[in-house]
Formats: C-alpha cells, sequence, structure tokens
C-alpha cells in the first residue's frame, strides 16, 4: 500500500534522487548526518542513501529530533491523498486533526467523535505514522505559526495564541525545535517585500487592504485541470455566499471561532488564496476547508492511470487530464443544497437556496465584493414555517425531515464520517434515493468512488461514448474504475456544453 510507501527504502531513494514531487507528502526524508528532515523534491544535493532515512509525517519527524529544510519547507508539501481516498479510523481521526479538532477539543474530543478510545486511536496513528494525536496537532500549529510570523506584523504573543499555542513559552520552544530558529529570527530572514515562495509549498504575503487579510499559495500536485473544478463552483453558486469575481471564486465560511472570506483563483503550478478571517485561529481550519473543497490533495496520476485502463475514458483522460472533485466546505450545507436541487434545473436550485440563504442566514461585510451572508445553519432552517417553501409537498417533508435531523444532531456529516455508515442513515430519510445519497457522497464526504449512474448527464455521456446507459449496466462497466468512479464521472460530465465544464470569463 502506497500509505507505507516510507517502508520501501528503495523506492523512497529513487524518489528522491529524482527529486520526483509527485511525492511530496507521501513520506519524508530525514537526513541523519544533518538532522534535517526534507520533502523527496528537495532542490538541494540528495545525500548518500546510508544517511538517509524515512517517514510518514512530518510530525513523526520532528519527533525523531529533526528539524524542518529550510530550503524546501516540507511542512508545507501537499497532504498525503491517503487521507481523502481511505473511509477507516486512521483517515478518517487525520481529516479531523486536520479540522482542528484536537486544538479545540483534545484527543478525548477526537476520540469521542470517532466512537474510538483514545488508546486505540493513539495506537493506530503510531502504526502507520510514527506521531500520536498530540504531535500531529503540534506540527500542524507549528505551520499555522510560522505562515503568521511571515505574513502578518502581529505581535508574537497574538500569533501564538492564534496558531493553538497554550503559552508562549509552548510556542517559542517549538518554533525553535521545529526550524531551528526562533520566531523573531524567522520573521528576521524575510525579505522586505515580505513574500515567501517556499518551493512550491503554502506561501503567503502580507496582507493588503482589508484588515484581518491573508495572502497565500495552495499546492497540489500536477496535473489539476481547472475547468470543472471552478465551472462547478461558479455555475451553481448561491448569490450572497458564494460568487465568481475577478478570475476569483469567493465564498464565505462558517468557521470555529468566527467566519471568513475565502477568494480561490486557479494559477499554473498553484491556487492562489485569499483569506479574510473575523478570527485568526481559524487559519488552520480556513486552509483545510479550501484545500478539501478544490480537492488538492489527490494524486491525478494515479487516478488517471486507472482510467486510461478504460479504452473508452482514455481520449477523455488524454485531452485534459488532472480533473479533480469539486466538493464542499460544509457537509451539512451541502446536504441541504442537494435536496433543493432534486429534479430542478441548476438555476431553479440556485434561486431556492437564496431565497434560505436571506431569510435564515447570518449577514457578514464583504468590503472587496459581493457576499453577504453565511450559509444558514440546520438550527435555523429548522426553524422555519414548512409551508413557507416553494416546493412540492414530498420535497417539503424530505427538506423538513433533513434539516431537523442535522439540527439534533440525530444526523451527523463531516469529515469523520463513516462513508457506508452515512449511506445507510441517509438512505433511510424519506425522499432520498441514489442519485441524492451519491452525490452528498462524492461531493460532501469525499468518497473517491462515488457513482452517479442514475444521473442524466452521466447517462448521456454514456449513451453518447458506446457505454451503456442503463444504470445496472453502467455501474457494471463502472467497476473496472474503482476505487476512482467519482473521477470518472467528472470526465462523463464533462462531454457535455453545461456551464459547470468551463472557467467562467
Amino acid at each position: 500500500m502506497r500509505n507505507a510507501m516510507h517502508t520501501d527504502t528503495e523506492r523512497c531513494v529513487r524518489a528522491v534522487q529524482s527529486k520526483d514531487a509527485r511525492f511530496d507528502g507521501w513520506f519524508f526524508t530525514a537526513v541523519l548526518t544533518t538532522r534535517i528532515y526534507c520533502r523527496p523534491s528537495c532542490p538541494v544535493v540528495p545525500p548518500k542513501p546510508e544517511n538517509m532515512t524515512f517517514y510518514p509525517s512530518a510530525a513523526a519527524c520532528q519527533q525523531a529530533g529533526f528539524r524542518a529544510c529550510k530550503r524546501c519547507r516540507p511542512d508545507t508539501s501537499p497532504g498525503s491523498p491517503e487521507w481523502n481516498q481511505r473511509a477507516d479510523l486512521v483517515a478518517r481521526a487525520m481529516r479531523l486533526i486536520g479540522d482542528g479538532i484536537v486544538d479545540r477539543e483534545g484527543v478525548p474530543g477526537l476520540a469521542a467523535r470517532l466512537g474510538y478510545s483514545t488508546r486505540q486511536i493513539e495506537r493506530q496513528l503510531l502504526a502507520e505514522l510514527g506521531a500520536g494525536p498530540l504531535a500531529l496537532a503540534r506540527a500542524q500549529r507549528a505551520q499555522t505559526a510560522r505562515l503568521l510570523v511571515e505574513t502578518t506584523a502581529l505581535p508574537m504573543a497574538e500569533i501564538a495564541f492564534a496558531a493553538g499555542f497554550a503559552s508562549i513559552r509552548t510556542f517559542n520552544d517549538t518554533v525553535r525545535e521545529v526550524f531551528a530558529l526562533s520566531p523573531s529570527e524567522l520573521r528576521a530572514r524575510l525579505p522586505k517585500t515580505r513574500t515567501q515562495a517556499g518551493g512550491g509549498g503554502t506561501a503567503v504575503s502580507a496582507p493588503a487592504g482589508t484588515p484581518g487579510a491573508l495572502n497565500l499559495r495552495l499546492p497540489f500536485r500536477a496535473p489539476l485541470n481547472p475547468d470543472n473544478l471552478f465551472g462547478h463552483l461558479a455555475a451553481t453558486a448561491v448569490p450572497g455566499v458564494e460568487e465568481w469575481r475577478d478570475g476569483a471564486y469567493r465564498r464565505t465560511l462558517r468557521l470555529p471561532y468566527g467566519h471568513g472570506i475565502a477568494a480561490l483563483t486557479p494559477k499554473p503550478d498553484h491556487i492562489a488564496c485569499r483569506l479574510t478571517l473575523s478570527d485568526l485561529r481559524d487559519l488552520p481550519v480556513a486552509i483545510s476547508r479550501c484545500r478539501r473543497m478544490l480537492d488538492l490533495d489527490a494524486d491525478p496520476v494515479a487516478v488517471d492511470e486507472q482510467l486510461r485502463t478504460d479504452p473508452v475514458l482514455a481520449p477523455l483522460v488524454a485531452k485534459a487530464p488532472g480533473r479533480r472533485v469539486p466538493r464542499t466546505v460544509d457537509e451539512a450545507e451541502f446536504a441541504v443544497r442537494a435536496v433543493l436541487g432534486q429534479q430542478v434545473s441548476t438555476a431553479a436550485a440556485r434561486t431556492h437556496a437564496a431565497r434560505l440563504v436571506t431569510a435564515y442566514g447570518d449577514p457578514v461585510d464583504d468590503p472587496e465584493g459581493g457576499l453577504t451572508h453565511l450559509f444558514p445553519t440546520p438550527q435555523a432552517l429548522a426553524a422555519l414555517d414548512p409551508e413557507s417553501l416553494a416546493m412540492p409537498r414530498t420535497r417539503r417533508a424530505t427538506f423538513t425531515t433533513l434539516v431537523g435531523q442535522l439540527a439534533d444532531g440525530t444526523l451527523h456529516l463531516g469529515v469523520e464520517s463513516d462513508w457506508s455508515e452515512a449511506r445507510a442513515r441517509l438512505l433511510a430519510l424519506p425522499g432520498f434515493g441514489p442519485w441524492t445519497v451519491d452525490v452528498i457522497a462524492m461531493r460532501a464526504l469525499g468518497d473517491p468512488d462515488a457513482f452517479l449512474p442514475t444521473d442524466l448527464g452521466i447517462r448521456r455521456a454514456a449513451q453518447e461514448l458506446g457505454l451503456p446507459s442503463t444504470p445496472a449496466a453502467l455501474t457494471a462497466r463502472a467497476a473496472a474504475w474503482r476505487p476512482w468512479r467519482a473521477y470518472a464521472v467528472q470526465y462523463l460530465w464533462a462531454t457535455d456544453s453545461h456551464p459547470i465544464n468551463f472557467l467562467p470569463v
């Protein structure tokens, strides 16, 4: 399995010697002579093989006493695609840690959300990643601290607490241990333009204009085709919550400590990300959710290699490789929008959602654009009068049942959701058929193997391409595309001229 790649010494050495950026985030190289750890694509001269050892995570390197390379900045590598393509305990735990649960609720909170004991979680994380949940969260805090040190003029004390450290002393000790520099020395190394390229990793520049704004570069594994990714988000954008403006997809974010606005612009080798946050403690969560929405931790080479084995899909992949699955920043929000979109056009679904946003969403200020609200919470939607909904009675019952269960906790959809269990719970709801459940699994829960054989666009594409067009026959043919059927959906959808497949002009 690729998640155990760090145990294949020969393969890791080849990747390091060829400076193969595809493996950044899969494993980390620790140099025994210098006590430095690097990403596989580090631009320096590779060390001798006998001086290398390999770890599955930056946290494991740090626990073993290695410090981050100042040249390649390994802590800014794209995340491992394993955590978004698996549904086991370790993958679910890693998604929650990335969403900041350990910092907010501690290891007991992480365990409670996953339904396991703290001991079980620590044992499994140590076995696979070489570090427990506290060490993994600590590595994330160190990276957040570095971002804030390098991109803001905030006092170090404010940065310490914004990054999630319990004390200034812990902040100073951790930064010095991980980066071999004190926080003040990190800031002093910056050029006067206060920009940092970071070797293709997450980099930041000083905010301009709006207070609290940060400019970042979000890395991804090439290739990345932005057409259907940003086209889908823009074409289905809910007015007031989302918009396409000046070449960027912009949307509001509901975050643990406050709210934010993200502006995401596709570039040839990164995604330009401008975040405006009401509370800087939300920075790592906002970055994590933006990366997840854009599927930036995917491994497009592995996906496309599998899909190319089908002679019908091969020309589609060759024409536009690197398609991603457009996802969401809020799983409950997407489930609500999926119900609003049942058996209606994209325009009608946007209109329904916009009415709810205006009536029940929380207002926000947006000095840089036209965003006005956060999407309503399930609790706010559960309190509305069902008779006010301009939809058929049966869909009204589907909507009220969904938001009621989301509001009272009977149904929970999140990054930690067990995909099979969530599917079963959704299918038990009135008005939830296979299409609704699978589109939620694909775009909200992140299941890379979710498939939509009953979708009209998929069936039309299948018929035009000479694939079986009945749901049962198409599902049987698609077995060869597993475990990447959600990506096959993107390639099939892209054969149509619908606006979701094109970048807005």
